[in-house]
């Protein structure tokens, strides 16, 4: 059976666990591997709404395991929360979800230290969701961070959050004038967390390989998406980790040939949440009705998105850097209604045309899209099940899209409902 990894091609939000949902339902695991709290994965099953943010969107199918893999920074009160919302809700849990014990550990001072920074940056802020996710990253980088093994040894644990605090409590003084962070509480909280969590902590990784190696078919989640990815995104405005199929196979600890598919996730238009460069956003009413109708309001912040039309440059980028085989288009119901829809193949910079994405921020910033209008079209789409189902124009617009990105559009959402998904076959 094959490894699907499941990848942003945008600056997240693409609806992301829409798509995983639908294929988990052919999947025997689904992975988170990178991220934290900070995601906000929404699935819509008829008349409920679950937003996800640590747990794999795989927890929403009955017999499917999800796992929490190494590459994931995890805050486990927020874990525990989420597990216990969710099981108040009727979802079978226990039994059903792992957590890695190589992923690190969200502390108090991260989600502190990730409010103080970007309150000091003033106009020049991040975008971050204060969840404390870059400083934990920023640690585990610095090799001073704790893992969810750590807690099953309790002396080494409170030494190495002794050493951690030594540094933080003189950033607080020194730098930001705060009161000093207190180690012994901070350990009994944390300790206490280790005999709930213990149940569901495994050797991920050989776990995901024994599962290979019995033929089970397993779905990588991506959070966020391959342009806030910290190497290959619109730096500086970016997230802490790999939101890119890298991020996948070292999030997931499989190695590169396990990987049998790689699926990228489009929007129809483009969304972006927080600070950073977007060439294609309109601060118009278009902007405004694509914001109101595909609920563009952040999952985990409730801020509003920016909004704009589809940004080809950039997907193209995206695309052929994560070496996409199919696209899942979503929201395509949204843009319903318009004359017209406008695509960017390519941006003016400073004079000149350009179709490559600039690495500079600078560049981006002054980038101007060039687009190309297509025919809109009129209805509503959420009853389309068949390709041929759709208006020509939507048809036309998808086959644009296909050609310009040269690779196949095989899924097709039309409405934020499980079956509201077109199923197309390559070529």
């Amino acid at each position: 059976m094959p490894t699907t990894c499941v990848i942003g091609l945008q600056w997240g939000d693409e609806a992301k666990a829409r798509v995983l949902d639908v294929f988990s339902a052919e999947a025997d695991c689904v992975v988170r591997s990178q991220g934290g709290s900070n995601a906000g994965h929404t699935v819509i099953i008829g008349e409920e709404k679950f937003v996800l943010h640590l747990v794999p969107t795989g927890v929403l199918r009955p017999g499917v395991l999800s796992v929490i893999g190494n590459g994931v920074v995890v805050d486990p009160k927020f874990l525990l929360e989420e597990i216990a919302e969710l099981q108040q809700r009727g979802v079978q849990v226990e039994g059903n979800l792992v957590v890695s014990d190589r992923a690190h550990l969200v502390m108090p001072y991260h989600r502190l230290f990730d409010s103080l920074a970007e309150g000091r940056r003033g106009q020049d802020k991040i975008g971050t969701t204060m969840k404390g996710v870059g400083p934990c990253y920023a640690d585990k980088s610095a090799r001073t961070g704790l893992r969810v093994a750590d807690l099953y040894q309790p002396g080494f644990f409170r030494e190495r959050l002794r050493a951690a605090l030594e540094e933080k409590n003189a950033l607080l003084r020194g730098l930001y004038g705060q009161p000093e962070l207190e180690g012994d509480a901070i350990a009994e909280e944390y300790l206490g967390y280790a005999a709930k969590l213990q149940p569901l902590v495994h050797d991920t990784q050989r776990l995901l390989l024994d599962l290979l190696d019995a033929g089970k078919h397993i779905i990588l989640e991506g959070a966020q998406g391959t342009l806030l990815d910290i190497d290959h995104g619109t730096y500086p405005f970016v997230t802490s980790s790999n939101a890119s199929v890298f991020g996948a196979m070292s999030g997931a600890g499989l190695p590169p040939h396990r990987i049998d598919e790689v699926v990228g996730v489009m929007k129809a238009y483009t969304t972006r949440v927080g600070g950073g460069p977007f060439p294609t956003e309109l601060a118009d009413e278009v902007g405004s009705l694509l914001r109101d109708a595909g609920n563009e309001f952040g999952a985990t912040t409730g801020r509003p998105r920016r909004c704009g039309w589809l940004d080809l440059v950039a997907c193209q980028y995206t695309a052929r850097l994560n070496g996409i085989d199919s696209i899942a288009l979503t929201k395509l119901d949204i843009l319903s209604g318009l004359k017209t829809v406008k695509v960017s193949g390519a941006y003016r910079v400073r004079g000149k045309t350009v179709t490559s994405f600039p690495a500079a921020v600078g560049d981006l910033e002054a980038a101007r899209p060039v687009y190309e209008e297509l025919p809109g079209w009129p209805g509503r789409l959420g009853e389309a099940r068949e390709f041929s189902d759709l208006p020509r124009e939507a048809q036309g617009y998808i086959e644009h899209l296909e050609e310009a990105l040269d690779r196949p559009i095989t899924l097709i959402c039309v409405g934020p409902e499980r079956d509201q998904v077109i199923r197309r076959k390559p070529g």
